[in-house]
């Protein structure tokens, strides 16, 4: 039983970590700020949701674009109870992208 139940954990970790992809952050005229989650052991730049938030910045300047500065950014911490009585603290960790509109 112990077995299915740690099962259970990590297939909520693994849907919860896919659940919020790139979102534009913070936006100003002529450029802005995306950030996107990543998993510390695949890292940023694998991140599956790069393609994502650089799509995102071509979209929002029209065309191309400058990054000025990219790092790990705030992420966020919550509890997850994927099975009653257990509690799992999920540490989300996210990348953050500064570019200027050309």
């Amino acid at each position: 039983m112990k077995i299915w139940s740690s099962l259970a954990v990590l297939l909520v970790i693994a849907l919860v970590g896919c659940s919020e992809g790139a979102k534009l952050v913070q936006e100003r005229e002529g450029g802005g700020v995306v950030a996107y989650p990543f998993k510390g052991d695949q890292g940023s730049m694998l991140s599956s949701f790069r393609r994502e938030a650089l799509d995102l910045m071509k979209e929002k300047c029209g065309g191309p674009y400058s990054i000025v500065r990219e790092g790990e950014t705030k992420g966020r911490s919550r509890m997850v109870s994927p099975v009653e009585g257990a509690q799992e603290l999920v540490r989300e960790r996210r990348w953050g992208i500064e570019f200027l509109c050309k």
